[in-house]
């Protein structure tokens, strides 16, 4: 069995899309399988930058067929304009499937997203505003418009207005927002249907099928660990399931047709939006390092808290993933610091703690222990082995192996896809 699932194993924004890219070069399938526009992935390639949403990495190459799954959800306007925009880069989005069974985001979704987090005040989550948790819960509600419908002209009109209906009184009712116009929805997703409908299918029969053939199928994360819905940092999380086990689901499989999992991590830890960070760095260092490794979101453009790599979240996350590897991404970004730390544990009052905490209370109350090494100086942009990193930028990464007890299979030292070398 040829199938891998790439999961982002910290609070996500890891630097998956350079490697699905490099992993995509080999595969016959790549498949997405849950969130939505929130995710944004960056590909460098040939000096041209790609920033992908909602279509899978894979399509950079000419013969990989990409999956959009039913636990996805799909803006149709994003979606196309992600589309024309390859396509004016020369690149063929004909072999792009999306199952009929993933839902719809409407206008509606996006105005509730924006009033309801509003409303919220300093309690706000830090949600996106893009209608993908209006759309889950949609979906949970049993009112959710997929794609199977949009293509179905009578069926959508219909479930359309059943739905705006709805959503008007609470825009107005509850939010005193203003309500969303049946007609312009109904005229402007009539003509995105047409545009979508060629590449509507059950993708999971496509899924399965190319599993049985001994395809090469690389499951594509979005997100990360630490914000899936169940166990994720809630409230602060996204609306669906990052790890791995959301492929199953998401993809329309079983768990025994995924054979191995690479787990996504940065040499150091960030975040965007609310929440508790034991290792955040509201410092200078914290400050270069967001400097130095651009972190700034692709989807939104909302700098990243940034902070010591967290081993307790590492941890996790090859706990919940079953991981058997990790991805090191952007060893570079730390380069010049005279020492680096490594969070190990936490200390809640005078307790040691080596699990991540299920309840965000406890883990705001939880404090970083830290082991400290000495640093690397100069440029390992150029390293193309792990014989050719500083000898203190391999104890690090030894170091971080030990910790979280896997193995670390690829080290990345920049952004192009050239510049990751395995282990």
């Amino acid at each position: 069995m040829n199938t891998l699932a790439l999961v982002g194993a910290q609070w996500g924004d890891e630097g998956k899309g350079k490697i699905i890219d490099i992993l995509a070069e080999k595969a016959d399938m790549v498949v997405r399988a849950q969130g939505g526009n929130n995710a944004g992935h960056t590909v460098v390639t040939g000096g041209v930058t790609y920033k992908l949403h909602l279509v899978p990495s894979g399509i950079l190459y000419p013969d990989t067929v990409c999956v959009i799954g039913n636990g996805t959800v799909v803006d149709p306007a994003v979606l196309l304009e992600e589309l024309d925009d390859l396509s004016a880069k020369g690149i063929d989005c004909s072999r792009l499937k999306i199952d009929a069974r993933a839902h719809v985001i409407l206008p509606y979704h996006i105005v509730l997203d924006e009033l309801s987090e509003d409303a919220r005040g300093k309690a706000d989550i830090g949600t996106t505003k893009k209608g993908i948790g209006p759309c889950y819960m949609d979906k949970a509600e049993r009112i959710g418009i997929r794609m199977c419908d949009l293509i179905r002209p009578d069926v959508f009109r219909e479930k359309l207005r059943r739905n705006v209906e709805i959503k008007n009184a609470l825009i107005t009712k509850m939010y005193g927002g203003t309500p969303v116009v049946y007609e312009e929805i109904a005229g402007k997703y009539a003509a995105y249907a047409e545009r979508l409908a060629p590449y509507v299918c059950d993708t999971s029969v496509l899924v399965y099928e190319a599993i049985l053939a001994d395809k090469h199928v690389l499951f594509e994360g979005a997100q990360g660990a630490l914000l899936d819905l169940d166990v994720g940092t809630y409230p602060y999380v996204t609306s669906s399931h990052p790890v791995s086990g959301g492929f199953c689901v998401g993809a329309g499989i079983g768990p025994t047709l995924i054979k191995d999992c690479l787990g996504i991590a940065k040499a150091y830890t960030t975040r965007v939006g609310k929440g508790p960070f034991p290792t955040e760095l509201d410092n200078e260092i914290g400050e270069r390092i967001r400097s130095v490794g651009a972190e700034y979101g692709a989807t939104t453009g909302r700098p990243r808290r940034c902070g010591w790599l967290d081993a307790v979240i590492l941890r996790f996350a090859v706990r919940v993933n079953g991981l058997t590897g990790i991805a090191m991404n952007k060893l570079d970004t730390l380069s010049g610091l005279d020492t680096v730390k490594i969070c190990v544990a936490y200390n809640k009052n005078g307790v040691l703690i080596r699990d991540f905490p299920s309840d965000i209370s406890e883990l705001a109350e939880c404090e970083p222990v830290y082991i400290e090494l000495p640093g690397w100086q100069g440029d390992i942009s150029g390293a193309r082995s792990f014989d050719e990193l500083p000898e203190t930028a391999r104890q690090y990464l030894r170091t971080v192996e030990k910790e979280i007890g896997c193995k670390i299979a690829m080290v990345g030292v920049g952004p192009d896809r050239d510049q990751n070398f395995d282990l």
